[in-house]
């Protein structure tokens, strides 16, 4: 389970260090091989390779014919990237990938139980701060996820 937010710096070659507590977890689960994709919040995805997996089966198991699912195909699947964590803990993200979410030097790694989420910093302090703005005047939660709110 992946969970916190960090700040990480991007290098010159475009890597991240992944932060220590989560790296033994990452080897031990897939061995360092992660997957990268792009999320609609304009966000990279990290998943370890076997939870990317199951994700991938499911979304390729939804009707080609339903303009959304090629959508979510196309996007998710279509930049789906492997990559590996190196010796140190690193993860060279590929160029693409790091345009597509406004990467420049300074990141948020956020956990997310099964995968992570990696946000340019000043986006994720700008849509961090909308979404509690916009709970605190949000009256249509249903009773369960009011029990939730922040």
């Amino acid at each position: 389970m992946f969970r916190g937010a960090t700040k990480l710096t991007l290098d010159v070659k475009g890597r991240i260090v992944m932060p220590t507590r989560h790296r033994e977890r990452l080897r031990e689960s897939s061995e360092g091989r992660l997957v990268v994709t792009v999320d609609r919040d304009q966000c990279l995805l990290i998943y370890p390779l076997p939870e990317w997996e199951q994700i991938e089966r499911k979304l390729m198991a939804l009707p080609t014919l339903h303009p959304q699912s090629r959508r979510l195909q196309r996007l998710m699947v279509g930049h789906a990237t492997e990559l590996e964590l190196d010796g140190h803990g690193r993860l060279l993200l590929p160029a693409e990938l790091r345009e597509f979410a406004g990467l420049n030097r300074f990141a948020m790694l956020i956990g997310q139980g099964n995968r992570f989420e990696l946000w340019d910093e000043a986006r994720w302090i700008e849509r961090r701060d909308f979404w509690l703005k916009s709970e605190e005047s949000s009256t249509d939660l249903s009773a369960e996820l009011d029990s939730l709110s922040l």
